[in-house]
C-alpha cells in the first residue's frame, strides 16, 4: 500500500514538473524578426518570421513583445509542409517592468530623478522649518529686549550678537531655499521630459506586455512560421520633387517620394517595405447585396432609403424637393459620407465584424446611387472626376521599395524614395492678365513610365533654385500632364480697357467693350506663350446675346480648347514673343465683345463658375 502511494505521489510530482516546464517554455518568446511591411493609408500589415522549436508534435510558440497598437483580431499565421498552424491568439500580461532596453533605460533615469526630487523636497521642507525657528527666535529676542529694558538689565553686546546671528542665518537660509527651489524646478522639468520620451518609446503603455500565441502541430526538424498582423499608427502619402535644369532640352527629373508615418511602437528593421493605396480587407467572402428601397417625402420629393433606412442629408435636387441645395456641394457631402462609411467598413472587416461592415458597404453604395440617380445639374461631378467605390482617390496601386529599409517608430514623418523618373518636357509660358500680372513657366509632359503618379504635394526646382509648390493630380501611365515652374520675371503682361460704349438698337441696348493686352519680353530667345482672358458667358436660358468681334491675332485653334473652353467664353491666344518685343514694341493683343439685351433689363451680377 505504501509502495503504491509512493508511486502515485511520484507520478503527480512528475506531472507537475512537466506542466511547469511546458508553462516555462510557453512563456519564453521564440526568436522572430520583421521581414516585410505593407503600409496602407491608415494602418500597416506587418509580417514576422518566427523560428519554430525543434520538438515535434503540438507546441505553443510565443511571439513577444507585440506592438501596443496591434489590431488583436487581425492576427493570422502561415506554416509550411512541415508545420501546420492550428490557432493564433492574442494575450496581454502584466509585467513588473518593461522588457525593451530603451524603455528600461528611461525607467532608470526617471527613478533616479524622482529620488533627487524627493531629496530636494525634504531639504526644502527642512529649510522652511529652520526659517520658522528663526522667526520664533526673533520674536523671543524682541520680547527679551523689552523685558530687560524695563528692568534696567539690558546687555547690549549679547542682544546685538543675537540679532546679528538671526540676520546672517536668515540670509543664508533664504539663499539655500532659493537654490533648492531652482534645482527642484529643473528636476521636475527633466522628469516631465523623460516621461514624454518614455511615452513615445513605450507607446503610452508601461506595465503590460502583449504576446501572440501560435499553436502549431509540427513534424521533426526546424522551420519558420509567418505571423501577420495589422497595426494602427502607420500611414503614408505621396510627395514629389520636380527638377529642371532650366534649358529647353534638359529633362525634368521627378523624385517620387513617400512620407511615412510610423508610430506603431516597434521598429521595422531591414524589412521589405511595400506602399499600397488599397484597403486591407481580411474577409474571404463578398458582402451580401441588400435591396434599395425608395421613399417619398411629404413635399413630393423622392428620397433613397438604404438597407438601414439611411436617408439623404437634404432634399433631392431635380426630384421636386423644396429648398434645393447647391448641387455640387450636395453631391460632395454625399460622397464624403460614403467614403467615411467605406473606411469604417474596412475597419470592421479587420476586427472580424463582417455583419456591420457589410451593412456599412451597402449604406455607402446607397448614397453613391442616390447621387447618381437624383443629383442632376450642369455642375454635376462627372464619373471620371469622382472617387471610386472603396474610398480611394484613384486606382489601387502598390509600390515595392528596394532595397530593404529600416524605419524606426517615432513621432515625425520619415521620407523614403519610391523611384526616380526622367520626363521629356515641352516648355512654354502662360499669362492670365485678368488674374495676375505674373507670367508662369509651364512644362507639358507624358507619364511614359510604368508608375502611376498619385495625387500629392510637389516642390519645384529650376536650375537648382526652389521656385514654388504645386499639387500633382492623379496621372495614369501614358497620360499627359502639366506642371508649373514658377514665375519668370523676364516676361510681363498687362490688360487695359480701351473703350466702352452703350447704344440702343430697336428695343435692345448694345454694350461694346474693347480690351488690349500687352506682353513684354526681356528674354534673350523667342518663347511660346499662352495668353488667356475671358468675356461674359450667358446660359442658354438667359435673354442676353454675347459675341466676340475681330480678335487680333486669331484665337487658338487647339482642338481641346475649341471643344471645352471656347464655348464658355474663355479666350486663348498662342503667340511667340521675340526678345526685342518690349516697351513700344510690346506684343499687342486686341479684342472686342458685344452684349445685347432688352433695354429694360440690367445686368445684376457676374459670378465665376
Amino acid at each position: 500500500m505504501l509502495f503504491r502511494l509512493s508511486l502515485l505521489t511520484l507520478a503527480v510530482l512528475l506531472s507537475s514538473t512537466v506542466r511547469a516546464d511546458e508553462k516555462a517554455d510557453a512563456t519564453k518568446p521564440a526568436a522572430s524578426k520583421i521581414t516585410a511591411v505593407t503600409v496602407y493609408s491608415t494602418n500597416a500589415l506587418v509580417t514576422r518570421e518566427v523560428t519554430a522549436p525543434e520538438a515535434a508534435g503540438l507546441t505553443e510558440v510565443v511571439v513577444s513583445p507585440m506592438p501596443p497598437y496591434t489590431m488583436q483580431t487581425s492576427l493570422y499565421a502561415e506554416g509550411n509542409d512541415n508545420i501546420r498552424v492550428l490557432s493564433v491568439r492574442y494575450r496581454t500580461r502584466a509585467i513588473a517592468e518593461d522588457t525593451r532596453e530603451a524603455v528600461r533605460k528611461l525607467d532608470v533615469q526617471i527613478k533616479t530623478q524622482v529620488t533627487k526630487q524627493q531629496s530636494l523636497e525634504a531639504e526644502l521642507k527642512t529649510i522652511g522649518e529652520n526659517l520658522k525657528l528663526l522667526d520664533k527666535m526673533e520674536g523671543f529676542t524682541s520680547k527679551s529686549l523689552e523685558h530687560l529694558t524695563d528692568k534696567g538689565l539690558l546687555d547690549t553686546e549679547k542682544i546685538i550678537a543675537l540679532a546679528k546671528f538671526v540676520q546672517e542665518d536668515r540670509t543664508k537660509r533664504s539663499k539655500e531655499q532659493l537654490l533648492v527651489k531652482q534645482q527642484l524646478e529643473e528636476i521636475v522639468s527633466q522628469i516631465a521630459f523623460l516621461k514624454r520620451q518614455h511615452d513615445e518609446a513605450s507607446g503610452g503603455v508601461v506595465r503590460n506586455e502583449r504576446d501572440a500565441v501560435i499553436l502549431v502541430d509540427k513534424k521533426a526538424g526546424g522551420g519558420t512560421i509567418k505571423l501577420n498582423y495589422l497595426v494602427s499608427g502607420a500611414a503614408w502619402r505621396p510627395q514629389y520633387k520636380f527638377r529642371s535644369g532650366g534649358k529647353e532640352k534638359d529633362p525634368v527629373v521627378v523624385e517620387y517620394q513617400a512620407a511615412i508615418e510610423q508610430k506603431t511602437g516597434e521598429d521595422w528593421t531591414n524589412a521589405q517595405i511595400t506602399l499600397s493605396t488599397a484597403q486591407p480587407l481580411l474577409n474571404a467572402s463578398p458582402p451580401d447585396l441588400k435591396s434599395l428601397a425608395v421613399g417619398v417625402t411629404a413635399g413630393g420629393g423622392a428620397v433613397a432609403v438604404g438597407p438601414g433606412d439611411l436617408r439623404a442629408p437634404a432634399p433631392v435636387p431635380g426630384a421636386g424637393g423644396p429648398n434645393m441645395p447647391n448641387p455640387r456641394a450636395f453631391q460632395e457631402a454625399l460622397e464624403k459620407e460614403s467614403k467615411s462609411l467605406r473606411g469604417q467598413a474596412a475597419g470592421n472587416y479587420a476586427q472580424k465584424n463582417a455583419f456591420e461592415a457589410a451593412k456599412q458597404q451597402n449604406d455607402a453604395a446607397a448614397l453613391e446611387q442616390f447621387s447618381d440617380l437624383f443629383v442632376s445639374s450642369d455642375e454635376f461631378i462627372k464619373a471620371d472626376h469622382r472617387p471610386v467605390p472603396g474610398g480611394n482617390d484613384g486606382p489601387s496601386v502598390t509600390y515595392v521599395l528596394k532595397p530593404k529599409l529600416t524605419i524606426p517608430s517615432r513621432n515625425d514623418e520619415q521620407v523614403v524614395e519610391i523611384t526616380k523618373l526622367d520626363f521629356a518636357p515641352k516648355f512654354y509660358y502662360k499669362a492670365v492678365p485678368v488674374l495676375t500680372s505674373n507670367v508662369y513657366r509651364l512644362a507639358d509632359m507624358v507619364n511614359n513610365s510604368d508608375v502611376v503618379l498619385l495625387p500629392g504635394e510637389a516642390t519645384m526646382y529650376l536650375g537648382g533654385d526652389f521656385v514654388g509648390s504645386a499639387k500633382i493630380p492623379l496621372v495614369a501611365v501614358g497620360k499627359p500632364f502639366t506642371v508649373g515652374f514658377g514665375v519668370d520675371p523676364q516676361l510681363q503682361v498687362s490688360r487695359i480697357l480701351v473703350d466702352r460704349t452703350r447704344t440702343t438698337q430697336g428695343g435692345n441696348q448694345v454694350l461694346n467693350f474693347k480690351y488690349r493686352i500687352l506682353l513684354t519680353s526681356y528674354k534673350s530667345t523667342p518663347v511660346p506663350v499662352q495668353v488667356w482672358d475671358r468675356m461674359p458667358h450667358a446660359e442658354a436660358t438667359m435673354t442676353i446675346a454675347i459675341s466676340l468681334k475681330d480678335p487680333k491675332p486669331e484665337l487658338s485653334s487647339d482642338p481641346l480648347y475649341v471643344r471645352d473652353e471656347k464655348t464658355k467664353g474663355l479666350l486663348r491666344w498662342d503667340v511667340n514673343v521675340d526678345p526685342k518685343q518690349n516697351g513700344e514694341k510690346a506684343l499687342t493683343i486686341d479684342y472686342e465683345f458685344k452684349m445685347e439685351l432688352d433695354k429694360n433689363v440690367n445686368i445684376g451680377s457676374f459670378q465665376a463658375k
